[in-house]
């Protein structure tokens, strides 16, 4: 059983800093895993929530249309419930609220049959820790090639 990637939030790792992350279901309709399986998604405005009942919600992952669909095709732009332990999400809840951290998904992939999205605990990053990851990621890169002196 493999992981199929379809999706990752490439902004996630830039914008934020990663701290936890955690494996959830999704509930989809039929005609979502089919534009899934096509590759068809975004993911890169898309943020979680987690309502009073304790339920948690990924919003604004777009998924467009499946071309061949009838009149059940699904909405563009729902909001989709993920599927995680109990325990796993009043962690969550509690690490995000205590700690004033966001909740991002970070990849969108098939495990099996099934589908499955990362989200993970963020913190924003100052325009300075990017200036200095991205330093770093430079010296690495030159290093590899043997360019640096």
């Amino acid at each position: 059983m493999g992981k199929k990637i379809i999706a990752k939030n490439k902004r996630a790792k830039f914008d934020y800093q990663l701290l936890e992350l955690y494996e959830a279901g999704m509930s989809l309709v039929g005609t979502e895993v089919k534009s899934l399986r096509a590759g068809k998604v975004s993911i890169g405005e898309a943020h979680i929530t987690i309502d009073k009942n304790g339920e948690v919600w990924a919003n604004n992952i777009k998924i467009p249309e499946y071309e061949f669909g009838n009149q059940f095709n699904h909405e563009e732009a729902r909001k989709r419930k993920l599927l995680l332990h109990e325990k796993e999400i009043a962690e969550i809840a509690h690490r995000a609220k205590a700690e004033r951290l966001t909740i991002v998904p970070t990849i969108i992939y098939f495990k099996g049959s099934r589908v499955k999205l990362e989200i993970a605990l963020v913190k924003g990053k100052k325009l300075h820790d990017k200036r200095s990851d991205q330093q770093k990621k430079d010296v690495e890169r030159k290093l590899r090639k043997g360019d640096y002196q």
